[in-house]
Order: structure tokens, then sequence, then C-alpha cells
């Protein structure tokens, strides 16, 4: 091959690479932050573009669409010293490509380092219950926290979501037995509460019992009154009435004696018949 046809072609080659180095196709929901000898020269938006080759060079290639970044997960000390796991998800549209560029090394970390550090700062206010229950409060906080500081580097935040909150294993175990001490210290409430109730019930029975039995003692003794002022309003001596109601309840007495279970033998006093005898007697002879 001759010098002169390896120079066209050597130029031909120069001139395809300088036209391709000139001609850039920007995809969409991409946007090329371009610098011209080390400095911000323009920025290219999705479609055809032309640069000076070899002068300008492709900085960072930024994407527009929404950004998903994961938090990870960590430890948060809420305002009564419990410990608390959580992590986050957040949504990111970069709105501004030349402040996202030179406004920050790298906005993906700086946006992460910034929600665990609001996110710790808005849990340590809270109280563990108040934490655990109140998620959509968080995320709002969290929110317009990061809002106008994300601005600065050309983003906006579309959205913070809490992926999860929960105690951490110790002060999931510590809540367990708390929870368990609670369930036993109600029984046993209930239980007393139970006792004191059948307590109250039995002396109230105890106190109507009594009273019934106050009222029969004292109905019977009015009966009895009344059954010997008639026998001695039939009985014409003084001691007759006595003797008669002294005799009816000693054989009343023998009665039962004989016809209790527990009973195998009865012995009566060798004059029953002189003494049934002497009070019937006298009180024939009363009459």
């Amino acid at each position: 091959m001759s010098p002169a046809l390896i120079v066209i072609v050597a130029l031909f080659v120069f001139v395809f690479i300088t036209l391709l180095k000139g001609v850039r196709i920007v995809p969409q929901g991409e946007e090329w932050v371009i610098e011209r000898l080390g400095k911000y020269s323009e920025t290219f938006y999705p479609g055809l573009n032309l640069m000076v080759p070899y002068i300008d060079v492709v900085s960072q290639r930024v994407v527009t669409k929404d950004v998903l970044l994961d938090v990870q997960e960590q430890e948060v000390i809420t305002k009564d010293n419990a410990v608390i796991l959580t992590n986050a998800i957040a949504f990111v549209k970069v709105t501004d490509p030349v402040k996202a560029v030179y406004g920050v090394v790298n906005f993906a970390d700086a946006i992460r380092n910034l929600i665990m550090t609001t996110l710790r700062s808005i849990v340590g206010e809270m109280e563990l219950d108040q934490a655990l229950s109140s998620r959509d409060k968080i995320k709002a906080r969290l929110r317009e926290s990061i809002a106008d500081e994300v601005m600065d580097w050309g983003l906006t935040v579309k959205s913070v979501e809490i992926q999860d909150i929960k105690p951490s294993p110790t002060m999931q175990k510590a809540m367990e037995l708390q929870a368990s001490a609670e369930r036993e210290r109600k029984a046993a409430v209930t239980r007393a509460e139970g006792e004191k109730q059948a307590a109250i019930l039995q002396a109230e029975a105890r106190l109507e019992a009594a009273k019934r039995d106050a009222t029969a003692q004292v109905t019977l003794a009015e009966g009895s009154a009344q059954a010997i002022q008639k026998v001695m309003a039939a009985a014409t001596g003084a001691d007759t009435p006595l003797l008669y109601l002294l005799g009816e309840k000693y054989i009343k007495a023998m009665a039962q004696l004989a016809s209790s279970p527990n009973a195998k033998m009865v012995v009566l006093p060798s004059d029953i018949q002189e003494t049934v005898r002497g009070v019937m007697g006298r009180f024939g002879k009363g009459a």
C-alpha cells in the first residue's frame, strides 16, 4: 500500500471518529452534563445533540426518572429510652442535573444519610407507643423536614415511606414479659373482685338467714307464750301449766333421741313411769 493511500485512510478514520464524538444521542429519561476544558458548558437533553470533539466531554449521565433509594435499617432510641428498628424508602426525582452533579458529591448517599439522621431526630422526640402507632405522622414530618434541603441539590422528594418500625429483639422480649405481667395482673384483679363479690353475697346470705332465724324464734316464742296463757287459763293451779309443758318437752326429747340414726341404745331413767304419772297425775288433780 502506497503512503498516500495510508494517509487517506488515516484521515478518513480520523474524520469518522471525530464525527462520532461530535454527535451524541441522549435517550429519554436522561440528561447529560457537558464540560468544556474542565468547566460546565451545557446540558444535553433527550434527542440529537452536537458537541465539540476532543474539547467537550460528558461529565455525568443523570437519570431524570424517579429514583428509588432504600434506606438501610437502623436502631433508634425513643424519648423513653426504648430501642426500635426502622428503615425507609424514598422516591426522588432529579429536577436540576447541574445542581445534582455539582451541589453534592453523591446525591443518593446524601439523601440516605439525611433521611437516617432526620428519622432518628423525629423518633427520638416520641415515646415507644407513640412511635409504633404514628407511622403516617413520622412519614409526613420526615418528608417535610428534608424537602427544603434537597432542593439545593436540584432534587425533589416525591414520597418517603416507612417500610418497617418495630422494637429491637431485646425490647420485644421485654414488652412480651410486660404484657404477660399485665395479663396476670388483670387476672388477679378479676379473681379478687370475684372473691370479694362472693364474700359479700355470702355475708348477705348469712345476715338474711340470721334475720329469718330471729324472726322464726320470735314467732315460736310468741306461739309458746300463747300456749302457756291458754293452759294457765284452763288450769286452776299455779304449777300445773309449767309441769304440763315440762312433761311435754320431756317426752318429745325422748322421742327425738330414740329416732336419731346415730342412737344405738336409749337408756331411760328407772323412774320414768313415776315421773310421767306424777306429772299427769298432778295435772289431772289440778283440772
